[in-house]
């Protein structure tokens, strides 16, 4: 089978992600002497300067780690709660009904920063000062513009030049959008991460870490980020300007945490995700749910196999809509969501043709409620609102990062940054960045899982993935996209699985997806039965599957995922990353 590159093969180490800089970057640290933490911890700083179009610092970073030394995985969780003011209340009196896409008023705690530095504390080797150099160096002197981040600047560009001066001021240098292939730089953000790098002071390395986190989190990170939020309303996909609610104490009084990964048997695989905070745990119920079919016996390009697979992600999905949300606050019931009992009457609702309909499954003790308006919300947006309204609202989808590593000690990590994208609200201009917008994923509706309430984590879609063969780490992945993560890696971990692909070919094949349910992003709408394959499918593939009844069309030739992966056979480390987008890439040695 050709592939776009080869599926790189070393024994000393290997990284993937989404920007060649950040893959590099952390080989470099490799090949300093540091560990698959340190790596990924570099990677993820320089992501923020190489991609600012796709995450930044202030936003959000789940990940996923295996400690070769205790044999052990663990999740990082680096999605931030809302702040103490954001209340359901608090919306309705500024008569909004659905939590704004940009602005200051969907920003939550910035998670990132406090995740990479906890995995660097714990498990790492270096000096933040040293995994902070080479974000620092490239904030400093320029980063290659990609075209990508030109086009994301250009759409938001009436915005920027009319409301966000402050960000106008960034990424619009002498008033022009960078040009692709230009270098670009972020002097603003090297100092506030040079002057982090001046507060790791104490007598132990976690000690010098932990000071640069209160600098962060209780210093003049914080204050910054509360004044900007008090001092300046600011225009939101509303139509209308709002202070941020976002205040110093809202940051001092969070930390990333540590937690067990959510973990569910697949033949001969376990396949370890974030809990249901996230979309993470749709992954393991499509599983479930797949795990009686043959998916083996169908063509990993072919209809059934788009058919099949679509069809579990409806069902994983509805419920998602209907149970998922931060378990600190509400009862999740995923012990019976991946029954074996709950899972094979909702694997008989899987049938010869594509379904229109949002079926969450039912549960004793708790109310399936689902968004069923969402399909009209659809038509309205994108009926009335075309691209110059959404471009100066700022309405202009962000995306996210991955990168993944394996180092000599076999320690492995999967990470998913992304929010804090430039789109997302004005630079503070001290600091040199801007805030996230993950609260736009909650519900103003009280009584939903996924409901508004202050310092409760939004169900984020971030969602990296870590599988093990028959009890040995074997694979870190993931992707950016949104709804698509947990359907994207899916695809790739199916072909692999099932087809015996390696992970170039599970990346290269065409793909596609679904967007059946309910958008977490503003202004959550659903397209039922919508599936979009990639060009390069045959044309006898899309006939039949709308023979089948889904809303199937094509796309472009290379559009459908961002996936990279490394993994572990004996004592090879191989690396696959995706040619979509001209920018992803695997190194290794």
């Amino acid at each position: 089978m050709f592939t776009t590159r080869p599926e790189i093969a070393g024994t000393f180490g290997v990284v993937a992600g989404t920007h060649w800089l950040a893959s590099q970057v952390g080989m470099a640290v490799l090949e300093r002497g540091g560990n698959a933490f340190d790596a990924a911890a570099a990677a993820g700083f320089v992501l923020h300067v190489a991609e600012p179009h796709l995450n930044g610092p202030g936003g959000d970073a789940p990940i996923i780690v295996h400690d070769a030394k205790a044999r052990t995985q663990h999740v990082i969780c680096g999605q931030g709660v809302a702040p103490e003011a954001a209340t359901i209340d608090a919306f309705n009196a500024l008569d909004i009904d659905f939590i704004p896409a940009t602005g200051l008023l969907p920003a939550v705690v910035p998670g990132a920063f406090d995740a990479w530095c906890l995995m660097l504390r714990n498990w790492g080797t270096w000096e933040l000062p040293d995994i902070l150099e080479y974000a620092i160096g490239y904030a400093a002197n320029g980063v290659p513009v990609v075209p990508r981040i030109s086009a994301a600047i250009e759409n938001v560009r009436p915005l920027f030049e009319a409301e966000w001066l402050t960000s106008a001021a960034v990424f619009l240098p002498g008033g022009n959008v960078p040009a692709p292939g230009s270098l670009f730089a972020r002097p603003a953000l090297a100092e506030t991460y040079a002057r982090l790098s001046c507060e790791a002071t104490g007598a132990t390395r976690e000690a010098r870490i932990d000071t640069v986190r209160r600098a962060w989190y209780g210093g003049f990170v914080a204050d910054a980020i509360d004044r900007f939020c008090r001092g300046h309303a600011v225009m939101d996909t509303t139509g209308r300007r709002h202070q941020g609610l976002l205040t110093a104490q809202d940051l001092a009084t969070w930390s990333a945490t540590v937690e067990t990964p959510f973990a569910y048997g697949y033949h001969g695989h376990t396949v370890l995700k974030c809990g249901p905070w996230s979309q993470g745990p749709a992954f393991l119920q499509q599983l479930a749910l797949l795990r009686s079919i043959d998916i083996g016996a169908t063509d990993p390009v072919g209809a059934d196999f788009v058919h099949t697979v679509v069809e579990a992600a409806k069902l994983a999905f509805a419920d998602r809509e209907a149970y998922y949300g931060d378990p600190d606050f509400v009862t999740v019931p995923m012990d019976a969501l991946l029954s074996d009992a709950y899972t094979a009457e909702r694997r008989k609702l899987i049938g010869a043709e594509a379904s229109l309909a949002l079926r969450p499954g039912g549960i004793p003790g708790h109310l399936a409620e689902v968004d069923h308006s969402a399909a009209e919300r659809a038509h309205a947006s994108h009926a009335g609102s075309g691209e110059p309204t959404v471009s100066r609202l700022g309405a202009v989808g962000g995306d996210t990062c991955h990168v993944d590593v394996i180092d000599r000690h076999g320690n492995m990590v999967s990470a998913t940054p992304s929010g804090g994208w430039l789109q997302s609200s004005p630079v503070i201009p001290e600091l040199g960045f801007c805030l996230g917008t993950r609260g736009q994923m909650f519900w103003l509706k009280p009584g939903l899982p996924n409901s508004l309430a202050p310092r409760k984590r939004p169900r984020t879609t971030l969602s990296p993935s870590f599988a093990l063969r028959e009890g040995k780490p074997w694979m870190a992945f993931g992707t950016p996209g949104g709804e698509q993560q947990d359907q994207w890696s899916l695809i790739m971990f199916l072909r692999m699985v099932h087809h015996r692909m390696n992970i170039q070919q599970a990346i290269d094949a065409p793909s596609f997806h679904s967007e059946h349910w309910p958008s977490s992003f503003w202004p959550r709408a659903a397209r039922p039965g919508r599936l979009v394959i990639e060009g390069r499918y045959p044309d006898a593939v899309l006939q039949d599957l709308l023979a089948r009844g889904h809303l199937a069309e094509k796309g472009e030739d290379w559009s459908e995922g961002r996936l990279s992966a490394a993994r572990r056979e004996g004592d090879l480390m191989l690396a696959g990353a995706n040619p979509r987008g001209m920018q992803g890439y695997a190194v290794g040695r």
